[in-house]
C-alpha cells in the first residue's frame, strides 16, 4: 500500500539546486533520479505518474517525497549504514604487536605469518600477512648496524670529511686500505638449456681454488682514479712497500692519506719520519665506511669479480689489472653528499643475549 501522497514545496534555491543537478553529466544515477522525483512532485504531479517516468516503484518515489518534506535537501542525502561488524579490530592489531615482542616458539629462528596465526588461536594467517604489509613489517628480512663506540668520533669523522669537502690547497687526499683474500676460483661457466627450452645464464656450484691475493688500493679523491698492487700478505711490510709506490707516484706532493683502524695502519712513525710529506688520517672506530676507497672496493666486486672464473692466480691478478686501466680511463671523484656527520645514539635501542 502506497502512503498517501505528502505535497512538496520548493524554495528558489532548492529548485535551483535540483535543476542544476538534473543538467549536470556527471551526476550520478541514483541522485539525478531523485533530483527528478522531487521536481516533478512540486509539480503536482501524482506518485504513479512521477514512478512511471522516472521508471522506479511507486514506493521509492512515496519514500523521497517524505524524505525531502521532512528533511529538504539534506533527506535526499543516504542515510549512513552500519554495515557489518568488523571480525578484527585495534584489540587483534595490538596481539599481533605484543606477540612479536615476545621470542618465538622453541626451535625457531624468527616468526612468520602462520606462526604468529597459530599462536593466536582466533586470528586468520591472511589477515596476519595484511596486518605486517600495511605496517611494513618485514618478517623475513635482517638488518645489520654497526655502532662506533669511539668517544672522539665527532672530531675524526670531521677530519676525514673536511679532507673531503675542502682538501688543503696544492696536496693529495688518498685513500687507501687493502681488500684480502680475493679467491681465484674455477667454475665452470655458461648457459644452460632446460627442458622447456629456457635458457640460463650462469656457473657451476663446485668450483677448483687457484690461491688468494691481496689488492691494496689507493684512491685520488681529486679525480677518482686508482692505483692498485697486489701482494700475497697483508702484514705492516707490504701496507709500507704499497705506501712507498704511493709516494713515489706523486713525488715532492703533501700527501693527505685516510685509513681505518687496522693495526698495520698504526704506530709506523719511524716510516712517516722518513716521508714527512705524509700524513696519516685514520677513520673512527668501526666507522671504515667513511674511507671512500671501501665503496671502489664494492664496485670492483660487483662489476669486476662477481661471477668470474679464473684458472690460476696470475690469471686473476691480470683481470683486476685491466679492470683498474679501464675504470681509471673513465674515472670521476665520488661527490660527498652528506650534509652533517654528528654522533648519535640509539634511543631505546634493545639488544637481546641469547
Amino acid at each position: 500500500m502506497i502512503p498517501e501522497a505528502r505535497e512538496v514545496h520548493l524554495s528558489r534555491k532548492d529548485r535551483k539546486v535540483l535543476e542544476a543537478c538534473c543538467r549536470s553529466p556527471v551526476t550520478l544515477q541514483r541522485d539525478l533520479k531523485r533530483a527528478r522525483i522531487v521536481l516533478l512532485a512540486a509539480a503536482g504531479r501524482s506518485t504513479r505518474s512521477i514512478a512511471k517516468e522516472v521508471g522506479v516503484q511507486p514506493r521509492i518515489v512515496s519514500l523521497w517525497r517524505h524524505r525531502y518534506a521532512d528533511h529538504g535537501l539534506e533527506g535526499l542525502r543516504d542515510k549512513p549504514r552500519p554495515g557489518k561488524q568488523p571480525i578484527y579490530t585495534k584489540t587483534t592489531d595490538k596481539r599481533i604487536l605484543k606477540l612479536l615482542d615476545k621470542p618465538p616458539p622453541d626451535g625457531f629462528a624468527r616468526w612468520t605469518g602462520p606462526l604468529l596465526a597459530e599462536a593466536l588461536g582466533d586470528v586468520d594467517v591472511q589477515y596476519v600477512w595484511r596486518f605486517l604489509r600495511s605496517h611494513k613489517i618485514d618478517l623475513a628480512a635482517r638488518k645489520s648496524w654497526c655502532e662506533s663506540t669511539d668517544p672522539n668520533f665527532t672530531a675524526k669523522a670531521a677530519d676525514v670529511v673536511g679532507l673531503y669537502v675542502a682538501p688543503p690547497a696544492k696536496a693529495i687526499v688518498l685513500c687507501v686500505d687493502e681488500k684480502p683474500s680475493i679467491q681465484a676460483l674455477e667454475r665452470a661457466q655458461g648457459y644452460l638449456k632446460l627442458p622447456n627450452g629456457r635458457a640460463l645464464t650462469g656457473q657451476n656450484h663446485d668450483y677448483k681454488r687457484h690461491g688468494t691475493t691481496t689488492l691494496f688500493a689507493a684512491l685520488e679523491v681529486a679525480t677518482g682514479k686508482i692505483i692498485a698492487a697486489h701482494s700475497k700478505r697483508r702484514r705492516r711490510v707490504e701496507f709500507l712497500d704499497f705506501m712507498n709506490s704511493v709516494t713515489a707516484a706523486f713525488p715532492d706532493r703533501k700527501l693527505h692519506v685516510i685509513l681505518d683502524n687496522l693495526n698495520t695502519h698504526k704506530k709506523n712513525e719511524h716510516w712517516l719520519k722518513a716521508h714527512p710529506n705524509v700524513q696519516f688520517h685514520f677513520t673512527p672506530t668501526s666507522a671504515s665506511w667513511l674511507n671512500q676507497v671501501e665503496v671502489w672496493f664494492s664496485i670492483l666486486q660487483g662489476q669486476s669479480l662477481s661471477g668470474t672464473s679464473f684458472t690460476s692466480l696470475k690469471q686473476l691478478q691480470e683481470h683486476i689489472d685491466a679492470y683498474v686501466n679501464a675504470y681509471n680511463d673513465k674515472a670521476e671523484p665520488f661527490v660527498w653528499t652528506k650534509k652533517k656527520v654528528r654522533q648519535r645514539r640509539f634511543k631505546g635501542r634493545r639488544i637481546t643475549q641469547l
